[in-house]
């Protein structure tokens, strides 16, 4: 499986943004996907994570309630609604996907990445 994730743009606080994550290959339903940002200086950090099929979801405490991860296996697809965003939410955004649920949620042991897109929130 091949990732790209896109999506990302400049947008004013309180506004929305919705990343896309575009898999490749047969076997997208078999990987659990995540959504992680990065900030330059900081540590990679987990975002949202869901399920292969979808039923289980884990969010960051500091995005509850403000972003949502689904997923569409029939297209090949994940997705992060990003809504009543920050200027903290600026960072880049990398989606990844693993088989194993437990290293989708530890950002240091997940097997496949894509490419990042730059969400910038203005104050």
């Amino acid at each position: 499986v091949q990732l790209q994730a896109s999506g990302g743009g400049l947008v004013q606080a309180g506004g929305s943004l919705r990343l896309s994550c575009a898999a490749s290959g047969r076997t997208f339903s078999t990987f659990h996907m995540g959504w992680f940002r990065q900030v330059p200086g900081r540590e990679r950090e987990l975002v949202a994570a869901i399920t292969r099929s979808g039923d289980t979801t884990r969010y960051a405490e500091s995005v509850k309630g403000r972003f949502t991860i689904s997923r569409d296996n029939a297209k090949n697809a994940a997705y992060l609604q990003m809504n009543i965003l920050k200027s903290e939410d600026t960072a880049v955004y990398y989606c990844a996907a693993d088989p194993v649920w437990v290293k989708v949620v530890s950002v240091k042991t997940i097997g496949l990445w894509g490419q990042g897109t730059q969400v910038t929130v203005s104050s």
